[in-house]
């Protein structure tokens, strides 16, 4: 049995959601971009005010279909599994198991998966119309 607090203390309540990300809506399938590619946006699920977070997958050897940049908005990936590229205003950087990444707001982003896939977490804060969509150039 817990006491409850006496004259004079407080007791702090606790704030805090949980949310498996394999159960938040995978946008890309509702957007017509699966199934080479998931994209999970937790942000709301989780009813976070200021940070968002995303869960990514892409199927082998595939490719995000656009890039991004946004005005305000740094994010850090962090890759859980498998390998890719990311290529970050027209360079190419691999990235491995583990890796993270911060990329700049104005950095134009795009990711491609290498044989074994790729599955990465994307964080930072979250900016309602940040993000700009523009023409993924791959090299080669």
């Amino acid at each position: 049995m817990v006491a409850a607090p006496g004259p004079g203390t407080s007791r702090r309540v606790s704030d805090y959601t949980l949310k498996n990300l394999d159960d938040v809506e995978d946008q890309a399938a509702k957007h017509g971009l699966g199934p080479a590619l998931q994209a999970r946006f937790a942000h709301g699920d989780l009813g976070c005010e200021q940070t968002g977070v995303s869960l990514q997958r892409l199927a082998p050897d595939e490719r995000h279909a656009f890039a991004h940049r946004h005005e305000n908005a740094e994010e850090v990936v962090v890759v859980l599994a498998g390998s890719g590229q990311a290529l970050l205003d027209g360079e190419t950087v691999p990235l491995r198991r583990l890796d993270a990444l911060r990329v700049g707001p104005s950095t134009v982003r795009s990711f491609a998966a290498g044989p074994d896939g790729i599955e990465y977490l994307v964080f930072g804060p979250h900016h309602a119309g940040d993000a700009e969509t523009l023409p993924a150039e791959w090299p080669g």
